[in-house]
């Protein structure tokens, strides 16, 4: 389903008409909360807050370039053990990525949640999002949405995060409602597009009329598309370059302080119990010394190395791109590159692609007998 719905301009910015959508959603006797990104009473910081009275989303900063939590991991507390209601969660598509992949995972759930998707221009990681705010004395949130529509970079010191920069799917595929940004001029109205019965039913109960498909959209969305691709294969291979030893991927991931910062920040990293924190790592003080005396030096903490590697190849099928493991990393270690050349090339394998769809179950889950024949030898 594609239908296509607009909502007329209510007055004032784009910010104030999303947020008078999203209080017509939440007004529905069918929706009790909303998870959506809110700004704090410090106004310096968005966050994913779960609002229950509408009057509340006049906070709700979906448009912010502020992205310090993947809204999965969100979702996953609230449904995992069962959800006896009904919510919306308004999401970057590579947090419905991960949201897919942990409901395959079962460590969320898919019915309680209504999800709004938006095109996703960006985010900065949290350092430069302060150093955004304080370039911006007006709605920080609409200059950043102007700038990246109009193709101009949206602050004159700082980046959007890497992860941005190669991502190449910033349309939220997997929503029940996506609310189109791309190819779509600021100032004609909202532009909603219902992808499922659920989305459709929702639209037309807060009274969206039916619309054509804004015409310069596609032509856009693929335009950009393969620019990211583009940024994404050179990224690639600088990282594959930088990483194609033991000595080299040391040097790359040195600044490695064991914090785990990576994985607790990882939506699709749900192991209740991670080894690295349990007695397996917990050596005893005199092999440190005989370590230490077999190599002259030894850095410290150990097993940086091995920690990283295990987690490369436990998410190497379930990472979905988000960049939240760097954005959490105190020493700016490039772990998105790392991780995302390597998941690329893992879900390639297997012809997958994380949170591509709910129906598709993660590889090694299942038994295919007609696959790898060239390692298993069944081909010959």
């Amino acid at each position: 389903m594609t239908d296509w719905y607009k909502i007329d301009r209510q007055g004032g910015d784009r910010l104030t008409d999303i947020r008078q959508f999203l209080k017509s959603v939440l007004g529905l006797e069918s929706v009790s909360a909303m998870l959506v990104p809110r700004q704090l009473p410090t106004k310096d910081a968005v966050m994913p807050s779960l609002v229950s009275r509408p009057v509340l989303l006049d906070d709700a900063d979906p448009l912010a370039p502020a992205f310090a939590v993947n809204s999965a991991k969100n979702i996953s507390q609230l449904t995992r053990k069962g959800l006896d209601a009904n919510i919306a969660a308004v999401l970057r598509p590579c947090e419905i990525r991960a949201h897919i992949e942990l409901v395959k995972l079962h460590q969320s759930a898919s019915e309680p949640v209504l999800i709004i998707g938006m095109d996703c221009l960006g985010a900065f990681s949290n350092r430069c999002y302060q150093a955004f705010l304080e370039e911006n004395e007006g709605p920080a949130s609409e200059a950043f949405c102007r700038a990246r529509l109009s193709g101009a970079e949206p602050s004159n010191t700082v980046e959007i995060s890497p992860a941005c920069r190669m991502c190449e799917q910033p349309i939220p595929e997997g929503a029940d409602i996506i609310l189109g940004l791309y190819g779509i001029s600021l100032d004609e109205g909202l532009f909603l597009q219902a992808r499922t019965e659920r989305g459709k039913e929702v639209l037309d109960n807060i009274g969206a009329r039916g619309a054509k498909a804004p015409e310069q959209r596609e032509q856009v969305v693929q335009s950009l598309i393969k620019e990211r691709t583009e940024k994404r294969d050179q990224v690639f291979e600088e990282t594959a370059a930088a990483v194609n030893t033991i000595e080299k991927l040391s040097e790359y991931l040195s600044g490695c302080v064991n914090c785990y910062n990576c994985r607790v920040a990882c939506p699709a990293c749900y192991c209740r119990e991670c080894v690295f924190t349990t007695d397996v790592f917990d050596h005893d003080p005199l092999q440190y010394l005989k370590w230490s005396e077999r190599k002259g030096a030894l850095k410290m903490p150990t097993d940086t190395i091995f920690y990283h590697i295990t987690r490369l190849v436990h998410m190497g099928t379930a990472c979905v791109g988000c960049g939240q493991c760097a954005n959490a990393c105190p020493n700016d270690i490039p772990l998105t590159q790392l991780f995302r050349m390597v998941a690329h090339r893992t879900q390639a394998a297997f012809d997958y692609q994380a949170g591509r769809s709910a129906d598709e179950p993660p590889p090694l889950t299942i038994f295919k007998e007609e696959e790898f024949d060239e390692i298993v030898g069944l081909g010959s």
